[in-house]
């Protein structure tokens, strides 16, 4: 049987701008209905607020973003160890779980993912920015109310974090570089100190992002365009056992090569570049695995985890809070990368 509620919806349109919308909700009674309490603003939402899409998806009808968002649970499905009340973070991937790739433990390759607040498929799959979103039950992840929501809000972007240090293996002991110190590069950078590593190194251009990668933990950041320690990693084939890729810069990407030990490795997680020039042969000499990373599996739940005792604080990140009515404002605020690394909206 289905039910039916009327929500207030923050709503992007393709036309770039954001309203409020009164939506009709339906959703079965085998679906979990949540208010939602807070949503933290992705590079992915920047983007289809800006330019009405994000990377290949375009938008071709209105859409709810948001995919970094906690709520508590308003109605639950008969049985369920779901509890009314109860604080929940929301993983939003939506994986057909029959595909090979699922069946192979893959799911975040799916083919037919449906993620939340993407314009990847038509119709488009809504996100959680707004007053309630009906969910499945498995996309709750229940979390301790003594909790603070404004840091289980962060489970989404540290759970890519916490996938992107599982694809490069044990980090107990290791020297780690990190270029791009944005959200995500700042969570692998706390990622890699919760698991173990001993030297974390984190380049970015911005002074800002420097301060924010230092105090997420990392031992030394630097600026890659002034510095001259950058010659001293390539020294003795490499200095590096592990290279975290996070900003998607072509230079970035191409400098990797020369800093990583032979037999080390490189994870890619930044997006943007479509072409770069790469020393393959360098690559190749050196025996170095260079692997990508791509959203997450069941790395939610441990990141659920870490934020709620305490394993990662994620609070230095969060540059500014505002209500849901200051949507618009949230979006021009967090698209200022000059201002802000990230930015939640309360409902």
């Amino acid at each position: 049987m289905k039910k039916t509620k009327q929500i207030t919806a923050s709503v992007i349109s393709a036309a770039h701008h954001v309203y409020n919308e009164p939506r009709s909700l339906e959703y079965d009674d085998d679906r979990v209905l949540v208010k939602v309490e807070r949503g933290g603003i992705c590079g992915s939402d920047i983007h289809y607020y800006q330019h009405g899409r994000a990377g290949m998806s375009v938008l071709k009808q209105p859409m709810i973003i948001g995919h970094e968002f906690v709520g508590r649970i308003m109605e639950a499905p008969s049985g369920s160890p779901l509890k009314i009340g109860q604080c929940v973070a929301i993983n939003p991937s939506q994986p057909c779980n029959h595909c090979e790739l699922c069946r192979e433990e893959k799911q975040n390759l799916c083919r037919n993912m449906r993620f939340m607040g993407s314009a990847q498929f038509f119709p488009h799959v809504n996100g959680g920015f707004a007053d309630f979103v009906a969910v499945n039950p498995h996309q709750c992840i229940p979390y301790s109310s003594e909790a603070e929501a404004k840091t289980i809000a962060f489970a989404e972007p540290l759970a890519v974090a916490i996938h992107a240090i599982n694809q490069a293996g044990d980090l107990t002991g290791k020297k780690v570089l990190v270029t791009g110190a944005g959200p995500i590069g700042c969570l692998v950078v706390a990622a890699a100190l919760a698991s173990g590593a001993a030297e974390i190194v984190a380049t970015d251009i911005s002074e800002r992002c420097r301060t924010l990668a230092s105090q997420m933990g990392a031992s030394l950041t630097v600026d890659p365009i002034v510095t001259t320690t950058t010659g001293q990693w390539q020294e003795n084939g490499g200095y590096f056992d592990i290279c975290f890729e996070a900003s998607g810069a072509p230079a970035a990407i191409a400098s990797l090569v020369g800093f990583t030990r032979p037999k080390g490795r490189i994870i890619q997680l930044g997006m943007g570049a479509t072409h770069v020039e790469f020393p393959l042969g360098l690559l190749l000499v050196k025996e170095i695995e260079l692997t990508g990373s791509f959203r997450f599996i069941n790395e939610f739940e441990t990141a659920v985890r870490w934020l709620e005792n305490g394993q990662v604080n994620p609070l230095p990140l969060l540059s500014a809070e505002f209500p849901q009515r200051d949507i618009v404002y949230a979006l021009e605020t967090a698209g200022n990368k000059n201002l802000a690394a990230k930015v939640q909206i309360i409902f």
